[in-house]
């Protein structure tokens, strides 16, 4: 390579990276819908809280047939004389606690859900009320500059 052509390539490099302004961004990838980033599918949260109601009502309706046996157990082996009676009717006692735990939680995600499903349904009604609202602003000072 000659100095010239050097000093060239030199001079169309900083020419390239001059002090004007540039935005970076990542270009629209043309799958990704118009609407935006943000997406909510109500199915996929209505299935979710379906799931975590059908959960809460099984563990509230089956869980009650653990805690009847072993309270059976505990008051058996307590009346033989047997130690393990008390310790088993602790462990039922500590089962209870621990289901209604589970079923807190379940009622807690299945609540949450519902209220997610109508929160943002309404955001998108105040964001589309909002969108509409500038582009008339927007029409507006068009008309007004093409006079």
């Amino acid at each position: 390579m000659a100095w010239d052509e050097w000093e060239r390539l030199k001079d169309q490099a900083a020419e390239q990276h001059s002090t004007r302004m540039r935005l970076n961004h990542v270009p629209p990838e043309p799958s990704v819908s118009t609407q935006g980033d943000l997406r909510v599918d109500q199915q996929d949260l209505a299935a979710v809280g379906d799931a975590a109601f059908r959960l809460h009502r099984d563990v509230d309706r089956f869980s009650d047939h653990a805690r009847v046996a072993s309270q059976k157990a505990a008051s058996g082996l307590t009346s033989e004389g047997y130690a393990l009676g008390g310790a088993l009717n602790h462990v039922a006692a500590r089962w209870v606690d621990q289901v209604q735990s589970l079923l807190d939680a379940t009622a807690h995600i299945s609540n949450h859900l519902d209220y997610s499903r109508g929160a943002h349904a309404g955001d998108e009604v105040f964001v589309a009320g909002t969108l509409s609202s500038i582009s008339t602003l927007d029409s507006g000072f068009d008309e007004r500059t093409a006079r």
